[in-house]
């Protein structure tokens, strides 16, 4: 079977796999505050003291709607929402230092939104001093944050990297106007190149692009004068995503239709020439939808067999812990979920009650963390084992027998214990770990939930 066959074959709704159990199919009836809370100590206490913990902080505001975002955010141009914001991040998050029995240790923050840089670079500065007066950097710590290329000042990347962050992602998606236009997000190759510059005259050490594919308007050559200024300039990293057309969740989609989409044929060349072009500049794939030069970190974890997959994407390090503060934040304990309210009214009233703002989440069972565990080695690793039949668990031995089509279609080599992805099927990650996820399998939606794989 041809890679086109393949690619129509597989082309259903998947999801991302930033945790297992997927959020739509948490258990809520297990779950409550109480046990939220016994579960961050357990977890605190067992690895605070060698791992330390990270921090994802969403910070949601925009001046304006990018049309083809998933994020969770609020539009605004009224800038004094900003202190009110950090006040009440600040004090979820002293809830949760009195949870701890010892200060905690940061191994990494990362900064998402909406756009970080949205906030000014003072009151930035009050969020970060206010997070350590209660805690002390990991010895490998290395934080990290989101900004737009037409609002990340120097004033920003000074005073963020004087705070410890050496790590800057910037959101391009595409440099065609047309397509800049349809997403109302426009910016210019050369607001790129100034705050690159100027972020590594800082002293930043690693700088990651955003790319988009299958965007509305994106065509073949613009997608590949986009790449070749994108190489001009050289990031650290690049994460090429698929464009992720799921407007019955975000409304700002509806701005345009799928006739405005590339076709699923069309959509596959551009990926393809995407990673044609990466991969010849020197560009080494990692995991899924990432690529690095080889002197990054991302690329030597993957080497070392250390490469770790969370609600923050990729990353080299591992911290057990990982709180997720503000709207709509997601935590994980590895052995439970939680996920912050999503309004921003509701979230500020919550933690002015002195509530911690977690409305769902998960307690995982045993089954859970065996597919879990596995889900996270294909995505990192591209490839898991197990025993037998010490390792023996129903469900997991259930997705490998849907693992064995996609074996004959050359995804994957299966042997007695071990599971490979072939070069081939790392372009089907999606579809491989759909195979091993039981909560889908056994409750299938009557709704679509997830954006179609590739």
């Amino acid at each position: 079977m041809n890679t086109e066959h393949l690619i129509d074959k597989y082309s259903v709704a998947a999801p991302r796999y930033t945790s297992y159990p997927t959020v739509p199919y948490w258990d809520q009836d297990t779950f409550d505050g109480f046990k939220w809370k016994k579960t961050v100590q357990k977890t605190f206490k067992a690895s605070n003291g060698k791992d330390g913990i990270s921090l994802y902080i969403h910070l949601p505001f925009c001046e304006s709607l990018c049309t083809y975002c998933g994020c969770n955010t609020r539009i605004t141009k009224n800038h004094g929402v900003e202190l009110p914001y950090i006040e009440a991040v600040l004090m979820e998050w002293e809830m949760y230092c009195r949870l701890f029995s010892q200060r905690p240790l940061i191994r990494e923050i990362h900064l998402g939104g909406g756009t970080p840089t949205f906030f000014s670079a003072r009151n930035l500065k009050t969020l970060i001093d206010g997070i350590f007066l209660l805690a002390d950097k990991h010895e490998q710590a290395e934080f990290s944050f989101e900004g737009h290329p037409s609002n990340t000042s120097r004033l920003h990347l000074k005073s963020l990297f004087g705070l410890g962050f050496k790590r800057l992602s910037l959101g391009i998606q595409d440099f065609d106007l047309k397509v800049q236009r349809a997403i109302n997000r426009i910016q210019s190759v050369e607001e790129v190149a100034l705050i690159t510059e100027l972020a590594r005259s800082v002293g930043y050490t690693s700088i990651n692009y955003d790319l988009i594919y299958g965007l509305p308007m994106q065509h073949m050559e613009g997608l590949r004068n986009t790449v070749m200024e994108v190489l001009k300039l050289r990031p650290d990293r690049i994460a090429f995503y698929s464009y992720a057309h799921v407007p019955w969740v975000k409304k700002g989609q509806r701005h345009f239709s799928e006739a405005d989409l590339p076709g699923p044929d069309e959509k596959q060349k551009l990926y393809e020439l995407g990673r044609k072009l990466l991969r010849e500049a020197g560009y080494t794939e990692i995991g899924m939808d990432h690529f690095t030069l080889q002197t990054d970190s991302l690329s030597q974890a993957e080497k070392e067999g250390t490469l770790h997959r969370n609600f923050m994407g990729y990353t080299h390090q591992y911290s057990k812990l990982m709180i997720g503060l503000g709207v709509s934040a997601i935590s994980d304990t590895w052995n439970a979920f939680a996920q912050n309210v999503k309004v921003v009214e509701e979230y500020l009233h919550m933690v002015g009650k002195g509530q911690l703002p977690v409305v769902k989440g998960h307690l995982l069972h045993e089954e859970d963390l065996v597919i879990r565990k596995h889900i996270i080695n294909i995505m990192c690793q591209g490839q898991t084992t197990w025993r037998m039949p010490g390792e023996r668990n129903n469900s997991f031995f259930e997705g490998l027998e849907r693992m064995r089509w996609l074996a004959q279609d050359g995804l994957v080599i299966l042997s007695e214990e071990k599971l490979t992805v072939t070069l081939l099927g790392k372009r089907f990650l999606r579809n491989i770990c759909m195979a091993l996820d039981a909560r889908l399998h056994h409750s299938q939606p009557e709704n679509q939930l997830f954006s179609v794989a590739g």
